[in-house]
């Protein structure tokens, strides 16, 4: 039986971190998935990190996915993971959490490195466990990670999995209590390539560990979730970035069990996914929303579509237009506390907005997100692109044959009420942070 028993699915894992030698400016490297698209970023990272060690010999960055030589980089992972566990770069720490201050762009948060029991976890659509994704699953997705993570025998997290904390119970407390103790850090660093500063203590104390676990159970009081909720099943933990790096893991965890007896089960590693926890009510947290632009579109046709589509899905759908962003603006503002979904729209040097009565999403990025899903579908040609910035969806959604789309920002505090009542949320409906603010490796465990 695992020690620190609990029904909300934390585990505390025994912490596998480089020895006190190693650059970890060197050594932290950011999440796989960021710079797809910019392979300077990873070639700089190279330059930086040399023949020193890093976590980029146990990493893949997205960019190299499904390319020609993606075999002989995967066992080049496995094997530098192997090094670094005999020749000590790498050293178990023993078990516990790690509590993170991370400092980027001006903001400041907490997290709490733990590891989550996938069998709390189900990413399917209609999902009613503790831990929930918050966007859709491309299932298709899942295997080059997966081949990835299937013969490691160390993992490392780049998963964000939020809480919902308003009264801030969990890893501030613990915060306070590092402080007031003046508790010894782990590291204390500069990150590189524009990272920020990043700060991590080690909590190995038995009292402190019950003391968090029994604060996240409290979040999980069902008589509590039902008073806020009404009859829905309790979730605890959304998932904020690495939805699918957390998929994998469910998904290896699956093909692991499927050659163990049950009885193996509770005390295999790969039961278990690092991750670390962050509070969404957590100042350093912020929500930027992600806008919509469309390209090829007949503007007439696809106005007639939208529309339509806007009323048939909801309680009924007008377009108002004017001549002015400002004039634009000021209706809206006068409209903005009915309960309608507004949805901002530009196109044909025209600014204005779709205004849906009885919305049936808790959020604008649903009700829009659904009726433009049906619209690419039904025209073929038609073209979208998902946009940080209003200035860039403006200057394209004017051009000719173009149509922008603005979203609010979405309230931190909405995303557990959507999640428990709509299920996953629309993609794209909002970013934690740019490129640079991604969690950073650091922290490993071993799944072998």
């Amino acid at each position: 039986m695992k020690k620190f028993e609990n029904k909300v699915g934390i585990f505390v894992p025994e912490l596998i971190f480089p020895n006190e030698n190693i650059d970890l400016g060197r050594f932290a490297v950011v999440a796989c998935d960021q710079y797809t698209s910019q392979p300077s970023y990873w070639e700089e990272t190279e330059r930086i990190v040399g023949d020193k060690p890093s976590a980029l010999r146990m990493m893949l960055p997205e960019m190299y996915l499904d390319k020609p030589d993606e075999a002989e980089r995967i066992a080049a992972i496995n094997a530098a993971m192997d090094r670094y566990v005999e020749d000590g770069t790498l050293e178990n720490k023993g078990q516990g959490f790690v509590l993170v201050r991370r400092s980027v762009a001006g903001n400041v948060r907490l997290g709490l490195v733990v590891a989550l029991d996938l069998e709390c976890y189900d990413f399917r659509k209609g999902s009613t466990t503790l831990i929930r994704a918050t966007e859709g699953t491309i299932v298709e997705r899942i295997p080059p990670r997966l081949r990835i993570r299937e013969n490691a025998p160390l993992e490392m997290p780049h998963i964000i999995v939020l809480i919902d904390d308003p009264e801030k119970t969990v890893i501030e407390p613990l915060y306070d209590c590092v402080l007031k103790n003046d508790g010894k850090k782990l590291y204390d660093f500069e990150l590189m390539q524009d990272g920020g500063h990043i700060e991590g203590w080690f909590i190995g104390c038995e009292d402190c560990i019950k003391k968090t676990i029994g604060a996240v159970e409290a979040l999980a009081d069902e008589g509590k979730f039902r008073a806020q909720y009404g009859d829905k099943a309790t979730m605890v933990f959304a998932m904020g970035d690495g939805n699918h790096s957390f998929a994998t893991a469910k998904a290896n965890w699956e093909k692991v069990k499927e050659t163990l007896p049950e009885s193996e089960w509770e005390d295999h590693p790969a039961r278990y996914a690092l991750v670390e926890l962050e509070n969404v009510h957590d100042d350093g947290i912020i929500f930027e929303p992600i806008h919509r632009v469309l390209f090829n579109v007949d503007t007439k046709k696809t106005v007639e579509y939208l529309t339509e589509s806007l009323k048939s899905d909801n309680g009924g759908c007008t377009l108002e237009l004017y001549n002015a962003l400002d004039e634009a603006n000021a209706k809206m503002a006068q409209l903005n506390e009915n309960g309608e979904h507004l949805l901002p729209v530009c196109f044909d040097d025209k600014y204005g907005f779709f205004r849906v009565s009885a919305p049936a999403s808790q959020l604008e990025v649903g009700t829009l997100q659904h009726a433009l899903d049906k619209l690419l579908k039904d025209m073929p040609g038609v073209v979208i692109d998902y946009i940080h910035g209003a200035d860039v969806v403006y200057e394209l959604g004017m051009k000719e044959n173009n149509m922008g789309f603005l979203l609010p920002p979405m309230h931190k505090s909405a995303l557990f009420r959507t999640v428990v009542f709509d299920g996953a949320l629309p993609r794209k409906t909002f970013s934690m942070g740019e490129a640079n603010e991604k969690r950073y490796y650091l922290e490993c465990k071993r799944i072998k």
